[in-house]
């Protein structure tokens, strides 16, 4: 299957430890998602729009396809939810979480501008 038409919910579920089927945390997942691409966007990254997912059958396509930040993107959309949803219970990996999540920001933000 294309990583790009992956399905948004259950790559991020995968990256938590928590099988596509096992739907008991898909509305606190769905939340936090979609609280990451409103962040995303003021980044200025994804469609001007906005984009939020309501289920397991919006894609990585669906969001961006011009994916060429794809990876980094799905790194902090997954960190960002793993912070909030399950978060680490060691100060050290917390920070260690935090200072990927501000390099992504700050990389994210650079290649958004440098495309301008």
């Amino acid at each position: 299957m294309d990583k790009n038409k992956e399905s948004i919910l259950n790559s991020i579920k995968k990256l938590l430890g928590i099988q596509a089927d096992y739907k008991n945390f898909d509305t606190d997942i769905i939340i936090h998602i979609n609280s990451v691409f409103m962040i995303l966007n003021q980044l200025g990254i994804g469609p001007a729009q906005g984009f939020k997912i309501e289920g397991d059958t919006e894609t990585w396509d669906d969001y961006i396809s011009d994916g060429d930040d794809l990876e980094s993107i799905k790194t902090y959309v997954y960190l960002k939810v793993k912070i909030v949803f399950d978060p680490a219970l060691s100060g050290t990996v917390m920070e260690a979480n935090k200072e990927v999540l501000r390099e992504l920001e700050w990389r994210l933000n650079f290649h958004h501008e440098s495309k301008e």
